[in-house]
């Protein structure tokens, strides 16, 4: 009879406990406060509804796909085919080409705005619940495989944006405008109509769609400008036919100018001030005349920028309105908890009385928690950019020194500048290897500056304002005695051996008193390996942080020399400067430029009155030669400047042997002061 009471008894609890479970969670639910600090609809992103805009997406990409599948097939109509059965059809319809990433001249800024597009589409559909717009409400099992799809999808979707461009036709470009600000307006319209989602954050959608909105606005003032510049100038016909022909003859003329250089006499000793100068100098990509990074390295900066603006974002929004909740929502009772478990400091832990204090304290340290992430997020892209802007100088001293023959300065050993299989794959792919290095790169620097900000000031800066929890400080107060013990022996072996074991003498220096070198060794040996200790967590910090820092740097290898082939970021850059010096060399593509024109004397006149520029200034002719004689005289100059470019050292025997300044037609300047 007692048993089944006290069984009957128990069953009740336990009914009751259940009952009031609802109430047990409402008292102890993280979102409840007494007084809210901030609204609920603030607290609550889930409480936004679906907004439902007046173009929907589905409807916005079945009306534009058929236009720009029409656009890519009526663009195919004015492109001939170079090689698969020319004579059919005029060589009508050709194969559309995006964009020439070859070429030194173009609508750079037009290709980079539609990569731009192209990226941030790419970050919207990894969260997004419908990657494919075509099809809504895809099931879990399914959309994976239409991510997939719409990783094929985007780039054909918006290929007439940069393909118009590349046709250079009027039609073209008034296609390109049309169908620029149809896809502007309609974003814009979008985002006007339904500012706020429930996605992660209200504002987060509309945030994330300012890149493609900006590159849409660019797109749509540069169709406009090239459609009135095709009315308003006249193109050559061989500017049409060859691209980067200006580029070419400008840095030609830059390289084969005889300018000194300012500031070449070098001081022996610099300042510290001018040394940190010239340090952050480097960081800081300066445009030079004559030179012009290549479109590839434009693509791979603007989508690596694009990709810190998204991924930064994401970090921000993910977290910090999470911390906001928290701490808004945090009540006495969490307070108590958190006492009892020793992570709040409190005057009476066993008491637990008013907690008023100990709940200011908990919502300091969320709020510090809060400033530590910012903060770290903003070092981080700051970095990542500075990171980013040094690649672009690296990216010219390299191509610079390999247009000159220096592949030693660039590689550690000779490579063969040529294309390959592997070359072509890594050419293809570095564009997007920068872009997917930026992202992982801040997301590793993020974590680590995020960790050590916070501990930095919950074990230092909040222990020294409020006196409390100043464990670590109590730690290394009572180990003083090992930490003087170890810089005293670090400086008395520096001491030692500059005043007792090193022999100095005018021009050279030796070992001496070699019997108490080998006493003093092996008598701190025990002391070495602490010191060794503490060498090696700083080994492994610096490592940690530099390799953070330069993750993004495609141009440097994280790893040594002899295993840096094992770096895939390194790697693809090195076969992706194979291609670039073998395909885009300036000097060659103009003399290759040189001998199609003078291959062809009978053609316009407005190209045999460029013959001096065509040149370089390599010559100054006084009466014109016959055709045949002018063009083999040119080849032998050409061969000329390109041997004493390629061996500079050939250039002061050249200058003894020649008695006369103007002979083989060239004209020696002479130094300016």
């Amino acid at each position: 009879m007692a048993a089944n009471g006290s069984g009957g008894m128990h069953d009740a609890l336990l009914d009751n406990g259940f009952a009031g479970t609802d109430d047990l969670v409402s008292d102890w639910y993280i979102y409840e406060t007494m007084e809210p600090a901030m609204p609920q609809d603030d607290m609550f992103p889930s409480v936004i509804p679906d907004c439902d805009p007046t173009i929907s997406p589905r409807l916005y990409h079945i009306c534009m796909a058929p236009i720009s599948l029409a656009v890519l097939v009526g663009l195919s109509l004015l492109v001939k085919r170079r090689r698969l059965h020319r004579s059919c059809w005029n060589g009508v319809p050709g194969l559309l080409s995006p964009v020439n990433f070859l070429e030194e001249e173009g609508n750079r800024g037009l290709a980079a705005a539609v990569f731009g597009i192209l990226f941030s589409s790419l970050c919207v559909l990894v969260l997004d619940r419908d990657p494919l717009p075509l099809i809504t409400d895809s099931s879990q099992s399914t959309r994976e495989y239409w991510k997939i799809l719409a990783l094929l999808y985007y780039p054909a979707f918006y290929y007439p944006l940069i393909a118009c461009a590349t046709v250079r036709h009027r039609v073209s470009y008034l296609v390109g405008c049309l169908l620029s600000w149809c896809h502007c307006v309609i974003h814009i319209w979008q985002k006007v109509d339904c500012p706020q989602s429930p996605k992660i954050y209200r504002y987060y959608s509309t945030l994330s769609y300012v890149p493609i909105i900006l590159c849409l606005v660019l797109l749509s003032l540069w169709y406009p400008a090239l459609l009135i510049r095709s009315f308003t100038r006249q193109e050559e016909t061989s500017d049409k036919e060859v691209t980067g022909r200006g580029y070419y003859k400008k840095y030609l003329k830059a390289v084969l100018s005889k300018r000194p250089r300012k500031g070449s006499s070098t001081k022996l000793e610099e300042s510290l001030l001018s040394r940190v100068q010239t340090y952050l100098c480097s960081y800081i990509y300066a445009p030079e005349e004559g030179f012009q990074i290549p479109l590839k390295l434009v693509l791979s900066i603007t989508t690596a920028v694009i990709a810190v603006y998204q991924v930064a974002l994401l970090l921000l929004v993910a977290v910090i309105p999470t911390i906001q909740i928290v701490r808004a929502g945090m009540t006495k009772d969490i307070v108590v908890l958190l006492v009892q478990f020793g992570l709040v400091p409190s005057e009476s832990p066993a008491v637990p009385g008013d907690m008023e204090k100990e709940l200011n304290t908990v919502k300091y340290y969320l709020w510090s928690l809060e400033v530590c992430y910012i903060c770290s997020l903003v070092l981080c892209c700051l970095l990542t950019c500075a990171m980013l802007l040094r690649t672009l100088v690296m990216h010219r001293n390299n191509l610079k020194a390999l247009y000159q023959g220096a592949v030693l300065d660039v590689f550690y050993k000779a490579h063969i500048l040529r294309p390959s299989r592997q070359a072509i794959v890594c050419w293809m792919s570095f564009a997007a290897f920068q872009t997917a290095f930026a992202c992982l790169g801040l997301l590793i620097q993020q974590v680590i500056f995020f960790i050590c900000s916070v501990g930095f000031t919950f074990f230092f800066v909040i222990p020294l304002q409020s006196g409390t929890n100043t464990h670590l400080f109590k730690i290394i107060q009572n180990m003083w005695p090992f930490w003087l013990t170890l810089v005293v022996a670090v400086i008395m072996q520096n001491l030692a051996a500059h005043y007792q074991f090193l022999e100095q003498h005018p021009l050279r220096k030796e070992l001496t008193n070699r019997r108490a070198l080998y006493i003093v060794t092996y008598l701190l040996f025990p002391i070495n390996v602490l010191v060794g200790v503490l060498a090696g967590v700083w080994r492994m910090v610096i490592s940690g942080l530099y390799n953070a820092i330069h993750f993004c740097q495609l141009d440097i290898s994280l790893l040594n020399r002899g295993v840096e082939t094992f770096d895939p970021g390194y790697h693809a850059y090195c076969h992706y400067l194979k291609i670039e010096v073998s395909q885009s060399h300036p000097v060659m593509k103009a003399f290759c430029l040189l001998l199609l024109q003078l291959a062809r004397p009978e053609g316009p006149p407005g190209l045999r009155s460029n013959n001096v520029e065509e040149g370089i200034q390599l010559m100054q002719p006084k009466k014109m030669p016959p055709s045949r004689a002018r063009f083999k005289q040119s080849r032998a100059r050409w061969w000329l400047a390109y041997t004493l470019l390629n061996n500079p050292s050939l250039t002061a025997c050249r200058k003894t042997a020649l008695s006369d300044p103007t002979a083989n037609g060239t004209q020696l300047s002479p130094p300016k002061p």
